[in-house]
C-alpha cells in the first residue's frame, strides 16, 4: 500500500451558542472544521482533522511510501522541514497527515485505533469545556444541565478579566454538576490573559470560595518561570502546553518543575501525543488532552497511563462527519470501527484549496494589546462585543 495524493475539504460545526475566551468571541455561532483525507493506491483511504495549510510543506515525506510505517514517516515529516522549523502552521499539517496514517494503519488492520495502539479500555474519562465566556448565568447553567444529563462531574469555565463574576459562574457550574458528584472539578482557563502577579493574586482570591482543581495557561504558554511561581503561590493545579509544538518546547517547563498538568493539543497528531505521554509519564505527571471536533486523539488517550480527563467541548459533530463515539458517563465511549471512527459524508462538505485559517482582527485566536497589563479586574458589567476589546 502507498500514499498518492490528498484532498482537503472544509465544512463547519454548529455549537448553537457563542464561543470564545478571555482574548475575545468568536463572529458568530459557527467554526470552520478542516478535514484532511490521505488517498492510497488500493483505495484505502485515512482521515485527519485539524488546519494543514502548509501540507505541501510535508506531504513529499509520504507520498508513495507506504502509510503503515507511522512513526517513521513522522520523522521524516519533521526532517522535511528541518531548515526552516516545524513549528506553528507547519506542524498542524504533520499533526493532520500524521491522523490519517494512523487511521490507515487501523483501517488495514481490520481495527478500532485504540486497539492498534494497546488500549484495554475504550472508555476514556473526559470533563466538560464549554467554550462558555460569552454566555449569561442562565444559558451557562442549560450549558452544563446537558452535561451533567451526559454524567460528567468536571468542568473548565473560560474567564479571568472579573474575579466576582467568575466565582460566581463557578460556583453555579458546581451547583450543576453536584448531582454527579459531591464534590465535582472546577477548572478555571485564563488562556495566558495574565503575568504572573495577576494570576496569583486572581487564583488566591478565587480559593478562598472554591476548590480549584486547576488553572489553565494563567501565563505566556513558554514562560517556564512564571508558570513555576504561579504553582508556587496557589493550591490549584497549573495546567499548560496545548499550543506547544514538540517535544523540546515542553523541556524548559518540565525542568522549571513549572507544571502538574500536562496537557497535549489533538490537532498536533497522534505520535506527538502519545511521545509527550511517555515523556510527562517519565516526570510522573498527568496528561490531559485539549480537544479539537470529533475528538481525535481519544484513541490514543485511551492507551497511555497517565490519561487524566478529556477535553469535550460540545455533545454533537461537524456538519457531514459521523464519529463513531458515544458522549457518556462523563466521557468518550469509542467505537469498534476501524480506524479513528470518523465517516465523512463529502457530498455536504466543499472540498477547497489547502490554506491556513484566515486571520481575524479581533476574538479567541487573537491576543489583545493589553493581555497581561490591566493592574485591576475588569468591571464585571461588559457584553459580548466588549469581550474582545478589553483593556
Amino acid at each position: 500500500m502507498k500514499v498518492t495524493g490528498y484532498r482537503s475539504l472544509l465544512t463547519k460545526h454548529e455549537w448553537g451558542r457563542l464561543t470564545g475566551d478571555a482574548n475575545g468571541v468568536m463572529a458568530d455561532q459557527q467554526t470552520d472544521v478542516h478535514v484532511l483525507i490521505v488517498e492510497t493506491d488500493e483505495g484505502l483511504e485515512g482521515v485527519g482533522v485539524g488546519p494543514h495549510g502548509d501540507i505541501d510543506r510535508v506531504f513529499g515525506a509520504v507520498e508513495g511510501e507506504d502509510p503503515r510505517a507511522v512513526t517513521a514517516l513522522y520523522d521524516r515529516m519533521l526532517a522535511w522541514v528541518f531548515k526552516t522549523g516545524h513549528a506553528g502552521s507547519a506542524f498542524g499539517a504533520i499533526g493532520a497527515l500524521d491522523m490519517a496514517l494512523w487511521d490507515l494503519k487501523a483501517k488495514a488492520a481490520g481495527e478500532p485505533l485504540w486497539r492498534t495502539l494497546g488500549a484495554l479500555d475504550r472508555f476514556v474519562p473526559g470533563y466538560a469545556s464549554g467554550l462558555d465566556i460569552a454566555l449569561d448565568d442562565d444559558a451557562l447553567v442549560r450549558l452544563y444541565e446537558r452535561y451533567a444529563d451526559r454524567g460528567f462531574s468536571a468542568a473548565k469555565l473560560k474567564g479571568g478579566h472579573d474575579v466576582t463574576h467568575d466565582l460566581r459562574r463557578l460556583t453555579a457550574v458546581r451547583d450543576v454538576l453536584s448531582r454527579n458528584s459531591p464534590r465535582p472539578a472546577l477548572m478555571l482557563d485564563a488562556n495566558e490573559s495574565w503575568n504572573r502577579t495577576q494570576a496569583v493574586r486572581y487564583v488566591r482570591e478565587l480559593e478562598r470560595a472554591v476548590d480549584l482543581t486547576w488553572i489553565e495557561e494563567p501565563v505566556r504558554r513558554w514562560d517556564a518561570a512564571g508558570l513555576a511561581s504561579v504553582r508556587q503561590h496557589i493550591r490549584a493545579a497549573v495546567a499548560t502546553g496545548e499550543n506547544l509544538t514538540g517535544l523540546e518546547q515542553y523541556r524548559p517547563l518540565l525542568d522549571a518543575d513549572a507544571v502538574d498538568i500536562v496537557q497535549i493539543g489533538n490537532v498536533w497528531g497522534i505520535t506527538h501525543f502519545l511521545r509527550m505521554a511517555a515523556v510527562a509519564h517519565y516526570h510522573d505527571l498527568p496528561v490531559s488532552p485539549v480537544t479539537y471536533h470529533a475528538n481525535p486523539a481519544a484513541h490514543a488517550a485511551a492507551a497511555i497511563p497517565n490519561q487524566l480527563a478529556f477535553e469535550v467541548q460540545d455533545l454533537s459533530a461537524p456538519v457531514g462527519l459521523e464519529i463513531d463515539q458515544q458522549i457518556m458517563d462523563g466521557g468518550i465511549v469509542l467505537g469498534d470501527e476501524p480506524g479513528i471512527g470518523i465517516r465523512v459524508d463529502e457530498e455536504h462538505i466543499h472540498a477547497v484549496r489547502a490554506a491556513n485559517p484566515v486571520a481575524q482582527a479581533a476574538g479567541p485566536h487573537v491576543r489583545p494589546g493589553r493581555a497581561g497589563l490591566r493592574l485591576v479586574p475588569d468591571a464585571p458589567a461588559r457584553s459580548v462585543d466588549e469581550i474582545g476589546h478589553l483593556s
